[in-house]
């Protein structure tokens, strides 16, 4: 059966969405509270939410969260960027559908369009237990690394600025995102041939580029149900990293500072957490007072 088709919505409307009744087994994580905790510990980590964008399927019961974020970073590489923006997105459900999700990404200025990469699905969490916990240190985990997750895609992107990619060449990737790795249904893979024939946006850059096909392909999965485009995203980036990319010999951001990444992050501040409340395992993270979390977070 296939989905209704997703909307635009307002804070407003998901903050007030009625709660369903599960089992105590459940625990129903609100629409709000994501909200509400994602402002917060944006603010209290320097960022501006210059723009929140919700989209949900029609009774509110399945979200996404998308906000383009200004960075007060020194960082010069950073501070200068002028194509894309840092973007932190998030996925939750009331239906069971989806487990909550969130990554910091990146959006073009010109279209929107989406990058995803990074540790999203690592971060998917089960509605049980101590769901809403966990969920605030997945938040504060994904901002507090914001910086680096970021200039990983920019790499990425500069990466396949320089990739040439022959229009026979996009239509293999296309076969492969439709039969192999099923990333694109029928109405993207349309979109997608659309985009290459009359692109909607300019990207500075060669028809027969990989940039400019990452963003016809980046393009058709804003069609993407709220509950898959997430994964959709960060599924089509790994794609497109492996297969143009790495066997080019192009390192990616993150390889070039691994050997460093321990020296500049002796400890995620999510196991500081656990430290600061004698909690040896974050499976153990029940025994967490959900008061003093706030405040942690708060005083962040």
């Amino acid at each position: 059966m296939g989905h209704k088709k997703p909307t635009e919505t307002t804070r407003s409307y998901l903050e007030n969405a009625p709660l369903p009744n599960y089992s105590q087994s459940y625990t129903v994580v609100s629409h709000k509270d994501v909200i509400d905790t994602t402002h917060t510990l944006l603010t209290n980590h320097g960022f501006i939410i210059k723009k929140e964008i919700y989209r949900s399927n029609q009774d509110g019961k399945v979200v996404q969260g998308i906000y383009h974020l200004e960075s007060t970073s020194i960082d010069p590489q950073i501070a200068n960027e002028s194509e894309m923006g840092m973007m932190f997105a998030w996925t939750n459900s009331y239906d069971k559908s989806a487990r909550f999700q969130c990554a910091i990404g990146a959006y073009v200025f010109v279209c929107a369009n989406g990058m995803i990469n990074g540790d999203l699905m690592n971060f998917g969490r089960k509605h049980t237990g101590s769901a809403f916990s966990d969920i605030q240190l997945q938040i504060m985990n994904q901002i507090t690394h914001a910086e680096q997750r970021y200039k990983k895609i920019l790499a990425d992107r500069d990466s396949l600025r320089n990739t040439p990619l022959v229009k026979r060449s996009q239509a293999e990737l296309l076969g492969r995102l439709f039969i192999d790795k099923e990333i694109l249904d029928i109405t993207q893979l349309s979109a997608v041939k659309s985009e290459i024939d009359h692109p909607s946006f300019d990207y500075n850059s060669d028809p027969e580029n990989a940039w400019t096909f990452y963003n016809h392909v980046t393009t058709a999965l804003k069609k993407s149900h709220p509950r898959t485009w997430l994964s959709d995203s960060r599924k089509f980036h790994e794609f497109i990293v492996a297969d143009l990319l790495t066997p080019a010999g192009i390192k990616t951001y993150s390889e070039n500072i691994n050997s460093d990444f321990h020296v500049i992050n002796t400890m995620p501040p999510e196991e500081e957490f656990l430290i600061d409340f004698g909690i040896k395992n974050i499976n153990d993270i029940e025994e967490i007072n959900e008061d003093d979390l706030k405040r942690y977070i708060l005083a962040d």
